[in-house]
């Protein structure tokens, strides 16, 4: 499980590091910035992530219902990304032998695979809808789009713990913290070798540590892939 939050920790440096220097190197300026409008937010960052539940900067808060939750939640528990990504937690959980009961060769990675997929799937829908839908939460990431790359950093990760209701008022964010222990307290029927207090604990830090590394990735990444067509096209 550490070695998921040091994936997307180190990610989430890549993406800083890279956001920073273009800050650095655009230079202060006195002329008011060009009002740019928000292009379509790509439906996978870095090709892999999901990216369906991104709303570009608000203007004005539009609530959406239960139905429309539970179909982004679908979208991102049976996208390619998500079965790529449950892929290689598979084999990272499977070379640390996460679980011995699951065994390896073919027959244990299979095993990997589906319960790593499975933790997905009930995350999602969990954070995504059925919790946001009786707690009447948006499960939606609104992106800030301006500020600083700390203001923005802090901004991004502050939404796991603060999120839109349907009423349009910021309230805490009873969806993300609920719905992943539901699916951590899940999770405990199929891992056998982790049902201790101290393992569930672990499995929600380090869940809510990769929502949270998520949202900042989002945050940033169109900004990246403008700055990356703009070098396409000048070559």
């Amino acid at each position: 499980m550490l070695q998921r939050l040091a994936v997307a920790t180190v990610a989430v440096l890549l993406f800083s590091q890279t956001c920073f220097a273009q800050q650095s190197s655009s230079g202060p300026s006195d002329a008011a910035p060009a009002v740019v409008p928000e292009p379509p937010a790509s439906k996978h960052v870095l090709g892999i992530i999901p990216n369906f539940r991104t709303i570009p900067e608000m203007k004005v808060y539009q609530p959406i219902d239960a139905k429309e939750k539970f179909h982004i939640a679908s979208q991102d528990s049976f996208d390619r990304g998500t079965v790529a990504l449950a892929a290689l937690f598979a084999g990272q959980s499977q070379l640390s032998n996460g679980n011995r009961d699951f065994g390896q060769g073919v027959a244990g990675y299979s095993k990997y695979l589906a319960t790593a997929w499975g933790d997905f799937v009930i995350g999602d829908y969990m954070t995504e809808g059925v919790f946001p839908s009786l707690l009447h939460q948006d499960p939606r990431y609104f992106r800030r789009g301006h500020g600083s790359t700390l203001s923005r950093m802090a901004y991004s990760a502050g939404q796991i713990f603060l999120t839109h209701g349907d009423s349009g008022h910021v309230q805490f964010n009873y969806s993300e913290i609920l719905g992943n222990s539901t699916a951590v307290a899940i999770s405990n029927s199929y891992y056998a070798n982790n049902r201790t207090a101290a393992d569930a604990g672990s499995k929600l830090g380090v869940q809510l540590g990769v929502d949270m590394a998520s949202n900042i990735v989002k945050e940033f990444w169109p900004d990246l892939e403008r700055k990356f067509a703009r070098k396409h096209r000048s070559q």
